[in-house]
């Protein structure tokens, strides 16, 4: 079992990760369209870069943590470059010159999802017990910088997003990004797990080798699932802060940091659930969650109706532990020894990857489709995702059987 001073590495470790992507990427649509005047479309098109990150992450990590360098190094060098390119987004002049850098940071930065889960499930001995405890340092990160952004700068008020102060949340992100950076050389050593002078065929060294997983078919509902309801959990990431600052919620960045508190309260209580109740149930109940929670944002409102949409929002912790945390944790127990970091890769590319890819497309034309004088018609645009998520979920419960979660030791 790890010391209780590599519990504290990691999870510091786990704490700059989230606290980086959430100090922008909550309130990026906000900023590109009020200060960049960005379409939906455009919007769409941005946070869609995520996903494309996300598909090639898998080849990336396979190709290099897998085989050739430390995963700990390959993080340090990722983020030093990401806190450049922060740079540049924040002094960007208009959309066009902001999408080619954000397009290349996402294509950096989603590989290190799966290098963060690699350097820790590498550290553990039962990481269905342990990882909970070092990845809710993550979401305590995101809750962090989304405080930060509206309590502590106030970069989220209406005076503030018209004067373009949003475009500090980039600053502060390099910050951090640069301090991880050098922080990742300090990590426990994680080598490759496959000899960089082994012969292998051309698709073990691109990472495809985690392909074979899909051969179990309880693995493969799994899989096609996790593509299927990300379609609707873009919207979330997408529209849930433009949503609220439109209609007049104050402080909306930090008030969304809801969800991420009850990620902490659910990701210190998925291990006692999972061992209660098993991975079928754990993934049904984060995907029924996914559903109500855009019920509640069609039917709520800013005023008498309001804590419909924090109920919403602090369903986030059930949708996100319950589905990924869960998922991340039965994708490692279904990988060989060899393969962990390209099945973590492989599980990136059908969440973040294809299934957002979709879905933020979809989101921004949808959203396009319903904009009206006042905005947009926001009631409809939820009820859309609340109908796609419950079908997937009658889906899922259908065709998916429920096994134990087992870790073959060497």
């Amino acid at each position: 079992m790890q010391s209780n001073g590599t519990n504290v590495r990691l999870s510091l470790m786990m704490f700059l990760q989230f606290f980086i992507w959430g100090g922008w990427f909550v309130t990026l649509g906000t900023f590109l369209g009020n200060n960049l005047g960005a379409t939906d479309g455009q919007i769409g098109m941005a946070f869609s870069t995520q996903s494309w990150g996300a598909i090639i992450a898998p080849f990336i990590v396979g190709l290099i943590a897998d085989r050739f360098f430390n995963a700990e190094r390959i993080l340090g060098v990722i983020h030093l470059m990401g806190a450049g390119l922060m740079y540049v987004m924040a002094n960007a002049a208009g959309f066009r010159d902001f999408y080619p850098f954000v397009l290349g940071y996402m294509i950096i930065y989603m590989p290190t999802l799966a290098l963060v889960n690699s350097v820790a499930f590498r550290q553990m001995a039962d990481p269905s017990k342990d990882f909970s405890r070092i990845r809710v340092w993550g979401t305590i990160g995101w809750i962090v910088a989304g405080l930060v952004i509206s309590f502590v700068f106030s970069w989220d008020a209406p005076d503030a997003i018209a004067a373009g102060d949003l475009r500090n949340t980039f600053l502060m992100v390099a910050i951090a990004s640069a301090i991880l950076g050098v922080y990742s050389f300090t990590l426990p050593k994680t080598p490759p797990t496959v000899s960089s002078t082994k012969k292998l065929p051309i698709g073990d060294i691109l990472g495809l080798n985690a392909l074979k997983l899909l051969k179990d078919s309880n693995f493969s509902v799994f899989f096609l699932s996790s593509i299927l309801i990300c379609i609707p959990l873009a919207f979330y990431y997408q529209n849930t802060n433009p949503f609220l600052a439109e209609i007049g919620v104050p402080n909306p960045t930090g008030k969304m940091t809801l969800g991420q508190m009850s990620e902490v309260l659910f990701m210190l209580l998925l291990p006692l659930f999972l061992k209660r109740f098993g991975i079928k149930m754990t993934l049904i109940v984060g995907m029924l969650a996914w559903a109500m929670r855009y019920v509640l944002f069609a039917y709520g409102n800013a005023d008498d109706l309001v804590f419909m949409l924090f109920v919403g929002v602090a369903l986030h912790g059930i949708c996100y532990d319950f589905f990924f945390v869960s998922g991340q944790i039965y994708t490692d127990s279904k990988a060989g020894e060899q393969h962990k970091s390209a099945a973590q890769g492989l599980i990136t590319l059908a969440t973040y990857g294809v299934g957002m890819l979709i879905g933020f497309w979809a989101a921004g034309q949808i959203s396009e489709m319903y904009t009206n004088a006042e905005g947009h018609d926001w009631s409809t645009i939820w009820i859309i995702p609340a109908g796609l998520s419950a079908v997937i979920l009658v889906l899922f419960l259908l065709t998916f059987k429920n096994e134990t979660v087992i870790y073959e030791k060497e």
